[in-house]
């Protein structure tokens, strides 16, 4: 029996793992099982890439497949149009009350995108998993199957709607379209459904005792991910918008290049007296403002070194806590603060009227005097205990043993903080420091915007007010666009500078 065990076993590519007719695993399925993963590997890149091209489809409204009217806006993206009905149907108010459009269409509308949003995030979230072992690859698959069917079949309900829509009574009221791009998602998909059917079938089902497991690396990438998403989302994506800066555009118009000037709005910066003359001023007021909180930027650091030498833990929890948080009052609250203090009304003026030292109140806030120091005071109070708290993580981090040694050495408490906790914390404030030069440009707009009137427009207007007053305001979108593309190149200009600046001084550098 043995004999015949050996010899049917090598006629079908087997060994003998142990004597008396018990065999090992057949070389020909491990050979399939190594064939399959790597199959499955290289199957696994366009799954990961379609999955993350779809789920930026979402976001771009260029690409909205759910764009089946002129009335829906152009600045509405698929997952607005998913998420949003209010957002929606913000047009459509006259076509469904006259009957041109059925409410029930746009709920199919509504419907069907949402669910295109849902089963296309769930196959991202799929593709998250296949970074694990064979069972979190085989629950992804399973999930990104769901997903991608789920969207594949609601593109079918944006169909539908587009026909009930095209067979309205008033198409030059309603304007039905379809968005070509319907075709090429329609094929992601697909492609998308195919492929995790395919992975489904290729990784098979994993054992009962089986874990979910991940590398460590892989891990902390899908840690890091989220951040990237929110950076790209608010940070890169509205790099789209650069595009106004070459066209003559106004609000409500269409970008084609029957309006393009190219670097006409850039010329106008300089051509324009008047525009030349009221940049050098915000320049001016941006600059001075910087310049003052940059000098100032060793407080937070004095203030987290001073309370940390509090020896009364209650106490110096309370001071903490007092001064942090006023960095979670918006800066409409601040000023509503401001004006029961400063007002003419004011708590100043009216103590200063009852004890008989003014006729009539004051209003500190209508003057346009010192209105750089006012706002610099005003963002020490709100951000101070804020800003100390990357200072006080950063003590606790200095080693007691320093600490220890001086007081052997015989220095007192100053000596100490002289020459133990401020060089522990130098390292951290360069780094704010080059951060700080960097953003230079950017003072914010919350602040100015409330504190500002007719009496000190002119010393409070910075370049982040200035863009927004000029874009939103008097509606010079290609002008304020033209600005706000100058700043951002301006201040990754200064960070590279002042980054070279510190590894020439310190050796050290942060990019």
């Amino acid at each position: 029996m043995f004999l015949a065990g050996f010899l049917l076993c090598r006629a079908l590519g087997e060994d003998i793992c142990e004597p008396g007719g018990n065999f090992c695993i057949s070389n020909n399925r491990e050979d399939e099982r190594v064939s399959k993963e790597k199959i499955s590997k290289v199957v696994y890149y366009p799954y990961r890439i379609i999955s993350m091209l779809l789920l930026v489809i979402l976001f771009f409204p260029g690409l909205n497949v759910a764009r089946i009217s002129g009335l829906i806006n152009r600045s509405t993206s698929l997952l607005t149009t998913g998420f949003s009905y209010g957002n929606l149907i913000s047009n459509f108010g006259r076509a469904i009350k006259k009957g041109w459009v059925l409410e029930s269409t746009m709920r199919l509308l509504n419907i069907s995108s949402l669910l295109i949003c849902v089963g296309i995030i769930v196959c991202a979230v799929a593709a998250c998993l296949s970074l694990g072992n064979r069972k979190c690859k085989f629950l992804g698959n399973a999930i990104s199957l769901t997903g991608s069917v789920l969207a594949a079949v609601s593109m079918g309900g944006i169909w539908n709607a587009y026909f009930q829509i095209a067979a309205t009574t008033k198409p030059s009221k309603v304007e039905p379209m379809f968005q070509n791009f319907y075709y090429i998602m329609l094929v992601l998909l697909v492609a998308m459904v195919i492929l995790s059917a395919a992975e489904l079938i290729t990784v098979g089902k994993p054992g009962k005792d089986e874990k979910f497991e991940m590398e460590t690396k892989f891990k902390l990438f899908l840690m890091f991910l989220p951040f990237i998403l929110l950076t790209f989302v608010f940070c890169y994506l509205p790099l789209w918008g650069w595009r106004y800066a070459f066209f003559d555009y106004k609000a409500g118009d269409t970008l084609s290049f029957d309006n393009f000037v190219g670097l006409k709005w850039f010329g106008q910066l300089i051509r324009n007296k008047s525009t030349t003359r009221d940049i050098i001023n915000v320049m001016k007021n941006t600059l001075a403002m910087s310049g003052l909180g940059i000098a100032t930027s060793w407080m937070p650091m004095a203030f987290a070194i001073f309370l940390s030498e509090i020896k009364n833990s209650r106490f110096r929890r309370f001071v903490q806590t007092f001064t942090t948080i006023p960095n979670f009052i918006s800066w409409v609250l601040v000023f509503a603060i401001a004006f029961c203090i400063f007002s003419t009304d004011g708590f100043i003026s009216s103590l200063m009227i009852n004890l008989g030292f003014w006729s009539e109140g004051k209003n500190f806030l209508m003057s346009g005097s010192h209105t750089w120091i006012k706002m610099l005071l005003w963002g020490l109070w709100k951000g101070l205990g804020w800003s100390a708290i990357i200072y006080i993580a950063g003590i606790s981090g200095i080693d007691q043993q320093l600490y220890e040694a001086a007081t052997v050495d015989g220095a007192g408490r100053f000596q100490k903080m002289w020459h133990v906790t401020v060089p522990g914390l130098m390292p951290t404030f360069y780094v704010l420091l080059l951060m700080a030069v960097a953003g230079i440009l950017s003072n914010g707009m919350d602040q100015y915007l409330v504190f500002e009137n007719s009496s000190n427009t002119a010393q409070i207007m910075v370049l982040d007010l200035y863009v927004y007053k000029m874009g939103i305001v008097k509606g010079a979108i290609p002008l304020s666009t033209v600005v706000g593309m100058l700043k951002s190149v301006i201040s990754v200009t200064l960070l590279y500078v002042a980054n070279t600046i510190s590894k020439v001084l310190r050796g050290e550098t942060i990019v």
